[in-house]
């Protein structure tokens, strides 16, 4: 035993342990290793360590922080992968190990069910809620889209939004997917949403993230938790035109609208040109005859005052007949002392008519022009508060009166109602009476009726009872009360 154990080389402990690390690198090299990730854990260098495990077996993995920046996923305990690297060992603890060069979801299950806790988590911090989303401008002056140059997307955009209503454009390039596409995307919404007001660049009034289709890993970069919540604090509303109309990321339902294809957006953006116009003119046209009706309905209420008014000539007529009168009579009085005293009074009245003239034409003039000013101050919006205020007045009448009227219509139902109740056949059965009935229900009035029945019924007022009737052949005799009778009654045989 001594010279066998002589034969074998001996080793130091990390001899051993390097040869094992290049025989293992040396044997394997290059793998790809399927399982679900477990002990997930990301070191304060940025690397992230973890094991990948089935139902028999675990191998522990290494994810350097450069290889993590190249993922279009978020990787997490429980989610199955397949991982691309090479195998070695790790000296210090006596450990194997994968050094992961390339990770992905093993299915299309695998990134659902990552994006489906995602979905649930943003949703409860609010940030889907419709209280959150704004309206879109109307006619916005600059439009920003955050886009790849290179794409269709653009073209389709910038295409539609000629067609439709050219406006400025800016447009934010981005990477859309792979590497470095998640980061470019919420720094250009970021960016769009600091611009300042007034500035250089003139700040969009609205922005568009666009995206052409895709499968669900190509799309990944807009589910990604960083461009939604940049998405959700935009201060500028915001479109997203993500992928094809059945294609659903996250940002659609961060953004303000969803539109279902990047054409699709720049129809929201921006209105018909030519129907824009179409619906100006017919506003236009409806203005002009709205301010025709009125100054017609002022010009005639205007016309209405004036007839009220005496025109001028008509007060100077009477006077300027009387000074005719006045001054004929002058001339058949000659005497000169005669007619210089008429010439004073007339030369008098003159001058008060003339000012009484005046005064009268000048508060004529006075009153038209302060009409004039109230009708031309008079709007639609004062008649119609006018109207509301009289509504408000008389309402409170209508509702009293209305009150009135239901009250004396149900004092009337209820006195019809107890007439009836007291006219009732319950009454009459309630005094002696009863009403005789056969078998169909019918009322019996006449002895001939109840003898051709077979069965009566004798309805009382607490209950009916059924007979077979006997026709009695002998006379009904009406008897007297015995305290009734006269003292001839013994040798009187007839009823009277």
């Amino acid at each position: 035993m001594s010279e066998t154990s002589s034969n074998i080389a001996e080793y130091s402990v990390s001899e051993l342990a390097f040869a094992l690390k290049r025989t293992v690198e040396d044997s394997f090299g290059l793998v790809r290793v399927r399982g679900e990730i477990s002990g997930f854990k990301r070191a304060a260098s940025g690397h992230v360590y973890l094991a990948l495990k089935d139902d028999r077996a675990v191998l522990d993995a290494v994810a350097w922080r450069n290889t993590l920046g190249r993922l279009a996923f978020e990787p997490g305990d429980g989610l199955e992968v397949i991982c691309v690297g090479r195998l070695t060992t790790y000296p210090g603890r006596s450990k194997y190990q994968l050094v992961v060069e390339r990770m992905e979801p093993a299915g299309i299950g695998a990134l659902l069910a990552q994006l489906d806790e995602r979905r649930r988590r943003l949703e409860a911090e609010g940030l889907f809620d419709v209280s959150r989303k704004r309206p879109l401008p109307v006619l916005p002056g600059v439009i920003g889209i955050v886009t790849s140059p290179t794409g269709s997307v653009i073209r389709d955009i910038l295409h539609r939004l000629e067609e439709r209503f050219p406006r400025r454009v800016l447009v934010w390039p981005v990477p859309v997917q792979g590497e470095g596409a998640r980061e470019a995307i919420a720094a250009a919404i970021d960016g769009f949403s600091g611009m300042p007001e007034g500035g250089a660049i003139p700040r969009p009034d609205l922005i568009i993230v666009a995206r052409g289709g895709g499968s669900i890993e190509d799309l990944w970069a807009f589910n990604e938790e960083i461009v939604v919540r940049a998405a959700a604090a935009c201060s500028i509303p915001l479109i997203s035109a993500v992928g094809h109309e059945t294609d659903t990321t996250l940002i659609d339902l961060a953004a303000d609208h969803r539109a279902p294809t990047p054409t699709a957006a720049a129809e929201m953006a921006v209105p018909v040109r030519r129907e824009l116009m179409l619906q100006l003119d017919q506003l236009r046209m409806r203005q002009q005859a709205g301010l025709g009706r009125t100054i017609d309905e002022m010009r005639r209420h205007v016309d209405g005052v004036a007839r009220g008014l005496a025109h001028p000539s008509r007060l100077l007529g009477t006077a300027a007949q009387r000074l005719d009168d006045l001054s004929e009579r002058l001339r058949l009085r000659p005497p000169a002392e005669v007619v210089r005293v008429q010439r004073l009074q007339l030369l008098g009245r003159g001058a008060r008519l003339d000012e009484v003239a005046a005064d009268m034409i000048r508060r004529s003039t006075e009153a038209l022009s302060a009409i004039s000013g109230r009708l031309a101050i008079e709007t639609l919006t004062g008649r119609l508060e006018t109207g509301l205020s009289t509504l408000a007045r008389m309402s409170p009448r209508l509702d009293q009166a209305t009150r009135g009227r239901l009250r004396a219509y149900g004092e009337r139902v209820e006195a019809l109602s107890a007439l009836c109740h007291s006219l009732g056949p319950q009454r009459v059965l309630e005094r002696g009476y009863v009403l005789v009935r056969d078998e169909t229900g019918s009322l019996v009035t006449t002895a001939d009726d109840a003898k051709s029945k077979a069965h009566l019924s004798i309805v009382f007022r607490d209950a009916a009872l059924n007979v077979v009737p006997e026709l009695d052949e002998r006379p009904i005799t009406r008897r007297r009360p015995a305290g009734n009778r006269s003292k001839t009654a013994g040798k009187q045989e007839t009823l009277l």
